[in-house]
């Protein structure tokens, strides 16, 4: 099995079982690191189909009048609004049930479109290019980052900014105790080596690392 599984950022298949997991929902789900750009991934096999994907996500409250969800953008809204000219054109990809952080950005003066598979599937908005795009608690459901990537990047004018907020792995210890992995919709685990892969890859600048959030420059 192990020689069949490759590595969905950079499809190497230089990979390790990395964790077995035997909490609730996830019990039996099997972790792997790659070896290359230090991607954690849970196998095809263990992932749960569009439609069970989408009734997990049936359950969030993302409330855009709720301060507290806003506060938890804001680590992305702030981060980013600093580093953008006024007028800035933008694109929230995969802006869930509840889009809030195209309105944050709408409220101080800028332009901002939602992108959802599931709830704003508008394919013309990804033909399109934006002076930045932000993927908040997006990058963990991919099962393809890789491609993700290479659209995403694809929809950045030169010198646009791409912001990505996603929890990081700590450790193999940290990992078997950590609750992030415990949404069965979580299946990519982005270390800040992958992120340092990531940008040496596609030649990117990066502009911001905080706790959980990247700020990347296209060139």
């Amino acid at each position: 099995m192990l020689e069949a599984v490759s590595c969905g950022l950079c499809q190497s298949q230089d990979v390790e079982l990395w964790h077995t997991d035997n909490r609730g929902r996830i019990a039996k789900r099997e972790f792997y690191r790659c070896n290359q750009c230090q991607l954690i991934f849970v196998p095809p096999e263990f992932r749960l189909s569009a439609e069970e994907e989408r009734d997990v996500y049936q359950l969030h409250q993302n409330d855009p009048n709720d301060p507290g969800y806003r506060k938890f953008l804001s680590r992305t809204f702030e981060s980013m609004q600093a580093l953008l000219a006024p007028g800035a054109e933008g694109l929230d990809f995969g802006s869930g049930p509840g889009p809030t952080l195209s309105l944050m950005f709408k409220e101080a003066g800028f332009s901002c479109q939602d992108y959802d598979i599931f709830y704003a599937h508008h394919p013309e908005l990804l033909a399109t290019q934006y002076d930045f795009i932000t993927a908040t608690e997006v990058f963990e459901h991919l099962g393809d980052p890789a491609q993700v990537l290479k659209q995403l990047l694809a929809c950045l004018k030169p010198g646009g900014l791409l912001a990505i907020m996603t929890q990081r792995p700590q450790g193999k210890d940290a990992f078997s105790r950590w609750r992030y992995p415990m949404d069965p919709t979580h299946i990519s685990f982005f270390s800040a080596e992958t992120f340092d892969w990531i940008r040496n890859h596609w030649q990117l600048n990066e502009l911001y690392r905080g706790k959980d959030v990247v700020i990347l420059q296209r060139n």
